[in-house]
């Protein structure tokens, strides 16, 4: 296969070992790395950064754009409220922080010869590359917020279409998402999906955390316990999940559910776990090690994702697939790409979104009958290590950058 050189513009990533902030890019540009080509991945600076000048095949190229630390509100997850809004102050950064990337990026395009610009989120990873990319193939990948913005403002929606007019190819990281980015103005016969992959050797059964993690956590070894964990935003379903294990609790007194990330709802839920009845812990933000012990000491995973009340919804969870590889049985919505990762009945249990007495039946039939979920999981970590692989995502971005027919290098 040709070598590339590709210059990746990516608005998150993850700050430092085991961030979870824009964890599913770190293996994306690792993993086209791996395949043999030189990637040059640039993204706004911010203060949590430990990064190094390079790591395993991928050089960074951070760019600096505020004046204070404070102003640093460009990416990283900090742009939108909610998932749904951009904030006032992302805008107000957004000039300076588009025109620092965009001049930073064309001059790592015309230093490192590249062959290829690979832009993430069509507003604004797109939008960059259609500035810097000049006459060099233009790979486009969507995952959920960009895309729902785009259909919600005008002014963005027109930036869109014209990003997809200009990209030679788009990815879609669900079905879901490749058929509204269609609608907006991406062309169908260039636009598929490569859902995410995850790592199998990080997320896995692991006996051993049991009784450590339940330990850390304050939750004895024979409580039920019921694990997620996402950003603390509306589209995730989290206040679903509390009032679902609240049922729970009229038949299962001491079950306990855990909830990984922080967000905008985070005093929301606390208010609503205070008054719920039932244990809820709000761990705060985990380190992905920490996520996949956590998992792995859980008796089940509720990935509950729903429409917000704006419409917004996740693309795929990257949770949901490292959640399905730890081999601990995964009750998710029937929403997004949720339908793609998870078979109802053979590798999971699927319900409707927004109901919670459905939620808590799920949960409550795994929990009562652990031989069913223990099946669910062997098959669950079979089917995503044998089809979302990121070797697998990897070798589809590399195909992308084929698909141009120009020279590389």
């Amino acid at each position: 296969m040709p070598r590339h050189v590709v210059v990746m513009l990516t608005t998150s990533y993850p700050r430092f070992v085991g961030d979870g902030v824009g964890s599913f890019i770190e293996p994306i540009a690792k993993g086209v790395a791996a395949r043999g080509h030189d990637v040059h991945l640039v993204a706004p600076w911010h203060p949590a950064i430990t990064r190094g000048a390079r790591e395993d095949g991928v050089s960074f190229h951070f760019y600096k754009y505020a004046l204070t630390r404070k102003m640093n509100v460009f990416g990283y997850a900090e742009g939108l409220r909610a998932d749904t809004e951009v904030r006032a102050a992302a805008w107000a950064a957004a000039p300076a922080a588009l025109l620092s990337g965009c001049i930073v990026a064309r001059r790592v395009v015309r230093d490192t010869r590249a062959t290829v610009v690979h832009a993430h989120w069509v507003i604004p990873g797109g939008a960059m590359g259609v500035v810097v990319a000049g006459g060099l193939p233009l790979v486009v990948s969507l995952h959920g917020s960009d895309v729902f913005v785009a259909e919600r403002h005008a002014l963005i929606g027109s930036v869109a279409r014209r990003v997809f007019r200009r990209a030679t190819w788009v990815t879609a990281c669900s079905d879901d998402l490749r058929t509204r980015a269609v609608a907006i103005g991406s062309r169908a016969s260039s636009t598929e999906t490569v859902p995410y992959g995850v790592d199998t050797e990080r997320f896995a059964p692991d006996a051993a955390a049991r009784d450590r993690v339940r330990a850390e956590l304050g939750v004895e070894a024979t409580t039920p316990l019921v694990f997620s964990a996402g950003r603390l935003v509306h589209k995730k379903g989290f206040d679903v999940l509390i009032d679902a294990v609240a049922v729970l609790a009229r038949t299962l007194p001491r079950v306990s559910v855990a909830i990984a990330g922080d967000g905008d709802l985070r005093s929301e839920l606390a208010r609503r776990a205070a008054s719920s009845g039932a244990r809820v812990l709000l761990l705060g933000n985990r380190t992905q090690d920490q996520v996949a012990a956590i998992a792995a000491a859980a008796d089940v995973i509720a990935v509950p994702s729903v429409h917000d009340e704006a419409g917004n919804v996740d693309g795929l969870p990257n949770f949901a697939l490292e959640a399905l590889a730890t081999a601990t049985p995964v009750v998710g919505t029937r929403v997004g790409g949720l339908p793609q990762a998870i078979e109802d009945g053979i590798t999971g249990r699927l319900v409707p979104e927004r109901d919670a007495p459905a939620l808590a039946a799920a949960i409550g039939a795994l929990l009562e009958s652990p031989e069913i979920g223990r099946a669910l999981g062997v098959a669950a970590r079979a089917r995503v290590k044998r089809e979302f692989g990121w070797d697998r995502a990897a070798a589809r971005f590399e195909a992308a950058y084929d698909r141009s027919g120009l020279p590389t290098k």
